[in-house]
């Protein structure tokens, strides 16, 4: 009898270890993740599968990174605008962190004047698709600890599987 029990143990030994490594692995690297909306729009698209790499946070966040944050028991994805202590000012659709101009890669949706003061633990957030977007214009500068991973593979649809440029 110990000896049936014992190669049942060995048996499933393998699939516990890889039951362990998906869930640390989900817990701690990677996950999933769903693109609820159009407010990103033309970068990524509603429904969309990204990849959500919750350990590229412990390399930094920088201006014009995708991220997935928590916010009143919902989540967004937007992209970083604004660092911790920076004010960011739209004038004319022109985008300024303190006095100086700053010209992103990419263009995006027109954006109305406005101007927020991050704090040091705090980020300012836009959608790419403006005019829609529930971001830092209406819900304030996110906290750090909101951040919950970055975004920079699609997943599905399978036509645009890949980085997100």
């Amino acid at each position: 009898m110990n000896n049936k029990i014992g190669n049942i143990l060995r048996e499933l030994k393998p699939y516990v270890v890889i039951v362990i490594a998906v869930v640390l692995i989900r817990s701690f690297l990677v996950t999933p993740g769903l693109v609820n909306g159009p407010s990103m729009e033309k970068t990524l698209y509603d429904k969309d599968v990204v990849v959500v790499n919750k350990i590229a946070l412990a390399f930094g966040i920088n201006r014009f990174d995708i991220v997935v944050i928590e916010y009143d028991n919902d989540t967004l994805i937007k992209r970083v605008v604004g660092l911790p202590g920076e004010t960011v000012e739209y004038k004319n659709n022109h985008l300024y962190i303190g006095d100086k101009e700053i010209i992103p890669e990419k263009s995006f949706d027109p954006t109305d004047d406005f101007t927020l003061t991050a704090k040091e633990d705090e980020y300012i957030v836009l959608g790419d698709n403006r005019s829609i977007s529930k971001d830092s214009r209406i819900i304030g500068p996110i906290k750090k600890e909101q951040i919950k991973g970055k975004v920079g593979i699609v997943l599905y649809p399978f036509k645009r599987f890949g980085l997100i440029k």
